[in-house]
């Protein structure tokens, strides 16, 4: 499809995803209620692996690709997130914050590439951290500098998994999060037995009802599997420029979510540290389409 608007019913999709992104937040913070983080995070990749493994055939990519894919996403990204979440931060500025992945992103491929950095970019990753500097002034219980730095190293981890990945293009996005998931278990399991150890864990497990293990299969099944497949199925007929400015709508969920059905707080300074960090973003996505690099003519 050439059309640069999505139509009516995938734009529809595309808000689906972006809601199931959004409120994820909220579900994790539910599980993190019974479940240690790391225990949480390695249920949840066990349950990504299967049993869509046994329908979804591993991609033609090296196995070092998918190690590296599953440790960077599993214990860096979702590992940091569910700690922060459990105690230091809270769920909608959890959403915001992972979001400057983006930045991380950019910054490796240009670290890789050697690519000079645009001025738009610039303005971007500047508005982006005066919000996040807002954030840090101020900082409670329930959103620690801890907190805060934990979300960013799982936020450039998730960077990483990124450069990753996108080192074998043209392979389906689904397959690779399935697989990877494989590699992302073990480490979770051993850093959950030495750190949080078996009584926590065992306890936790037992103690879990059935709105627990929802959410655990709500991370599997809703955010992995439904996401990566209507992602993947309207970036395959639009141009990435007119679908990846959906996702400025996940902290808005993530923090409306949250706001709704957690209680949690929403004072100026949080919406004003939202509005600068979406507003990087914006600037950093659509960037590319306003401000295009001039070209000279032809000799």
């Amino acid at each position: 499809m050439n059309a640069q608007a999505l139509t009516w019913r995938h734009a529809l999709l595309a808000f689906a995803v972006v809601a199931v992104w959004g409120t994820n937040f909220v579900v994790i913070k539910v599980a993190l209620a019974h479940l240690p983080p790391l225990a949480f995070a390695a249920l949840r990749f066990t349950f990504a692996f299967l049993p869509a493994a046994f329908f979804i055939k591993r991609p033609a990519v090296p196995w070092k690709n998918l190690i590296a894919y599953g440790l960077l996403i599993g214990a860096g990204q979702f590992g940091l997130l569910f700690i922060a979440m459990k105690a230091f931060i809270s769920p909608g500025l959890a959403s915001l914050v992972v979001q400057t992945q983006v930045f991380f992103t950019i910054g490796m491929a240009m670290w890789l590439t050697k690519e000079k950095i645009r001025g738009f970019q610039i303005a971007a990753l500047a508005l982006a951290t005066v919000g996040l500097g807002v954030i840090l002034m101020h900082t409670d219980a329930n959103t620690t500098p801890l907190g805060l730095g934990l979300i960013l190293l799982a936020a450039m981890s998730w960077a990483g998994g990124n450069i990753v990945q996108r080192a074998t293009p043209g392979v389906s996005s689904l397959a690779y999060v399935v697989w990877a998931s494989l590699f992302s278990v073990p480490p979770l399991a051993i850093l959950s037995l030495v750190t949080e150890g078996w009584p926590a864990i065992s306890h936790g497990i037992a103690s879990a009802g059935l709105t627990t293990w929802a959410a655990v299969l709500w991370q599997s099944v809703g955010n992995t599997l439904f996401g990566y497949v209507a992602w993947g199925y309207l970036l395959a007929r639009y141009p990435a420029a007119t679908v990846s400015p959906w996702s400025l709508l996940v902290p808005v969920f993530g923090m409306g979510a949250s706001a709704a059905l957690l209680g949690e707080p929403l004072p100026s300074w949080k919406i004003l540290a939202a509005v600068l960090v979406i507003g990087g973003l914006a600037i950093n996505i659509l960037g590319p389409k306003i401000w295009r690099p001039k070209l000279t003519a032809a000799a």
